[in-house]
């Protein structure tokens, strides 16, 4: 595993964009009251943290000049960069955005039909090191604040309301788990009426099988639905894709699945003689007709280890038609944003060098 012991500390300022929404609206209460004006300012103010957001309190014209003023100076609303955002031909966006240190993030806006699915990032960079995965060749830099989680929603609805997703997956850079304090949060921001109101079940978490945070999870009352990055049926194998397996076993992980008493999904990305093998086929439906999971079948992106080779589209769907016959629920997901190095961590990784050069630019494609 990774050393984490230089890491970079996330900032250590606490917003109202970081707290839950009822913890929000206390301290706004507690400001409301200092300041001297009426009750009805908070629900207000609170409305313009998430429900109908505002880029600061200036944008906020319903309240008087003097009480934006002071509500900038004691209580400022942070804001992401948006660095690049690129437009694939297949309408998916990505979203290059700048942290105040200079760390960099990524998120995928995912349109199909009437649904509009984000793919948010936990935490700057990832320990993990998953051979295939584009963010694990950076390796960790920090855990991102709730707000910084949040914020990468909050920012798309400023740039366009009716943009405002009606999905989220944690699956975009960093493990989810490993930050579980400010995950936690932007759950609570996320599902929230006083928040951004999206529906829990249309909500995912993935996680590599951090047992400890798979457990808390379950423990939340909301239908919060879980993804298990699985990728091999067998632990030997999936230990050479998956260094995660030293830590925590995938038997383990399986059995920390079966307190998630919700409907679950394994994430699988086929890779040509590693897993996508009969032996492989079979211990998977296995697995998944244990816990009752739904399969994703995932085709191989370029940006990990250059030695990996994709398995062959009809190997793809022989796989998933087995699984189907073997009785598991199971899709190939459509690869989106080929164009656009749409896959997570790829445009982090692409720019690093432009970086190093202090280009500072936004590109629209």
């Amino acid at each position: 595993m990774p050393c984490l012991l230089f890491a970079q500390m996330p900032p250590t300022t606490t917003t109202l964009l970081d707290l839950a929404p009822a913890e929000a609206a206390a301290r706004l209460n507690q400001w409301v009251a200092a300041e001297g004006l009426p009750k009805y300012r908070s629900a207000q103010l609170l409305r313009r943290l998430w429900v109908a957001p505002v880029g600061s309190w200036q944008d906020a014209t319903e309240l008087p000049k003097s009480v934006r003023d002071r509500l900038d100076a004691a209580l400022p609303l942070p804001r992401l960069t948006a660095e690049v955002v690129q437009q694939s031909q297949d309408g998916t966006r990505k979203f290059l955005w700048a942290l105040a240190d200079g760390e960099k993030i990524e998120s995928v806006l995912i349109p199909s039909g009437s649904r509009r699915t984000l793919c948010i990032s936990s935490q700057a960079g990832c320990a993990l090191g998953c051979v295939f995965c584009a963010t694990g060749r950076m390796g960790f830099r920090r855990n991102l604040t709730a707000w910084e989680i949040a914020a990468q929603v909050r920012e798309i609805v400023l740039l366009n309301p009716e943009d405002k997703p009606s999905n989220i997956v944690y699956m975009g850079m960093g493990e989810p788990l490993l930050n579980w304090d400010a995950v936690a949060a932007t759950l609570t921001i996320l599902n929230s009426p006083d928040g951004f109101g999206i529906g829990a079940r249309h909500i995912t978490v993935s996680t590599v099988g951090i047992v400890p945070g798979m457990l808390a999870l379950a423990k939340r009352p909301e239908q919060f639905r879980l993804a298990i990055s699985l990728h091999s049926p067998h632990a030997a194998d999936r230990l050479a894709l998956m260094p995660i397996e030293k830590k925590y076993s995938l038997q383990e992980v399986l059995e920390a699945a079966h307190a998630f008493h919700r409907r679950i999904t394994f994430e699988y990305v086929l890779i040509a003689g590693k897993n996508d093998r009969e032996k492989d086929v079979v211990a998977l439906g296995s697995l998944a007709r244990k816990l009752g999971a739904h399969v994703n079948l995932l085709p191989l992106h370029p940006g990990g280890n250059p030695d990996l080779t994709p398995t062959a589209a009809a190997r793809i769907r022989e796989f998933r038609d087995e699984l189907i016959t073997r009785g598991v629920e199971a899709v190939v997901r459509r690869s989106r944003g080929l164009d656009i190095d749409a896959a997570c961590g790829q445009l982090r990784v692409k720019m690093e060098p432009k970086q190093r050069a202090r280009l500072h630019q936004v590109e629209v494609r």
